[in-house]
C-alpha cells in the first residue's frame, strides 16, 4: 500500500487523486481525524504509524521555521523505518533552489534519507506556476512584477503530482534516484502578454515593504523575498527534460496556469 502524507494539502491531495485514478491501493494522512484518512500529526510522534504501508510519499511539512520542519521530517522518517516501510518518495525543491530561504530543511531531509534504512527517491520539484502568478500584483489594470527580467522554470502542481504517482507506483525503478522536475522558463512579461495587459516593474525594496505590511507569518516574507530575488537574478531558470520523461508527455503550459491565477487576483 502507498500512503501520501499531508493529503489534505494541494500537492498531497493531487498525488493521492493521481494514484487512485490509476487504480492504485493508496491512502492519505491528515493531522485531523477525517474519513478515509489515517490520522498522522508529525508534531505528535505518538500518532505516526505506517503499519501496512510499503511506500510513503512524504510531502514536505513546510509552513514553519526550519527547526520545526526538520523535527517533523525526522519523526516521519524514523517512524517509517521503525514500521518497515520499504521506500520513501520525498517532495523536495529544485537544485537551483539552494538560494531559497526554505531550502535548508529540504536538503537536511535528503541527507537524512540517504543515511537511512529505507530506499528512497527524491523529487526536486520546481516552483509552481500558480505561485508565480500569485506573486504578481496589480495597479489598476496594469500588472506589476518584482521579478525584473528573470525567468522561472515553473511547473504545474498536477504535473508534479502525476510524476510522483509514477514513481510511487513502481518504486523499484527509481531506487536512490534524484529527479530534477522543472519546466520551460517563463517570465512576468510572458504573463502580461498572455493577459494582454501592460507590465510595470517594482524594486525588491518596495516589494519587501509591501510584504512587511501584509500580515504574513514572521518567517514568510523572507521566504517570498528569496523567490523574488532568485528569479530576478537568474537562479531559477534552468530547465531540463526529466519531468517530460517521467510523465511520458509534454508538461502542461505553465504560462496559462500562472496567468489564470494572476488574473483571478485582479480587482474589478
Amino acid at each position: 500500500m502507498i500512503l501520501v502524507t499531508g493529503a489534505t494539502g494541494q500537492l498531497g491531495s493531487a498525488i493521492l487523486t493521481a494514484l487512485r485514478r490509476r487504480g492504485v491501493d493508496a491512502i492519505g494522512s491528515s493531522r485531523q481525524a477525517l474519513p478515509d484518512m489515517r490520522r498522522i500529526d508529525f508534531d505528535d510522534p505518538s500518532t505516526i504509524s505506517f503499519d501496512g504501508v510499503d511506500t510513503v510519499v512524504l510531502i514536505s511539512a513546510g509552513e514553519a521555521e526550519d527547526d520545526i520542519v526538520i523535527a517533523r521530517h525526522e519523526a516521519a522518517v524514523t517512524a517509517a523505518e521503525r514500521d518497515g516501510v520499504k521506500h520513501i518518495v520525498y517532495t523536495s525543491v529544485t537544485t537551483a533552489g539552494d538560494h531559497l530561504a526554505f531550502a535548508a530543511a529540504h536538503r537536511w531531509t535528503e541527507r537524512r534519507l540517504e543515511r537511512g534504512t529505507a530506499t528512497w527517491t527524491i523529487l526536486r520539484n520546481g516552483l509552481y506556476a500558480d505561485l508565480f502568478g500569485s506573486l504578481l500584483t496589480w495597479n489598476g489594470a496594469r500588472l506589476t512584477s518584482a521579478f525584473g527580467e528573470g525567468a522561472l522554470a515553473a511547473v504545474t502542481r498536477e504535473d508534479l503530482a502525476d510524476a510522483a504517482a509514477v514513481v510511487a507506483m513502481t518504486p523499484s525503478d527509481h531506487v536512490h534516484r534524484t529527479y530534477e522536475l522543472v519546466g520551460p522558463p517563463i517570465t512576468a512579461a510572458d504573463i502580461a502578454h498572455h493577459l494582454n495587459v501592460s507590465l510595470d516593474g517594482t524594486s525588491l525594496a518596495a516589494r519587501r515593504a509591501a510584504l512587511d505590511q501584509s500580515g504574513l507569518k514572521p518567517f514568510q516574507p523572507a521566504m517570498l523575498m528569496s523567490i523574488y530575488t532568485a528569479v530576478r537574478h537568474g537562479f531559477l531558470a534552468q530547465t531540463g527534460d526529466e519531468l517530460t520523461r517521467l510523465l511520458g508527455r509534454t508538461p502542461a503550459d505553465a504560462v496559462s496556469v500562472a496567468a489564470a491565477v494572476a488574473s483571478s487576483r485582479r480587482l474589478t
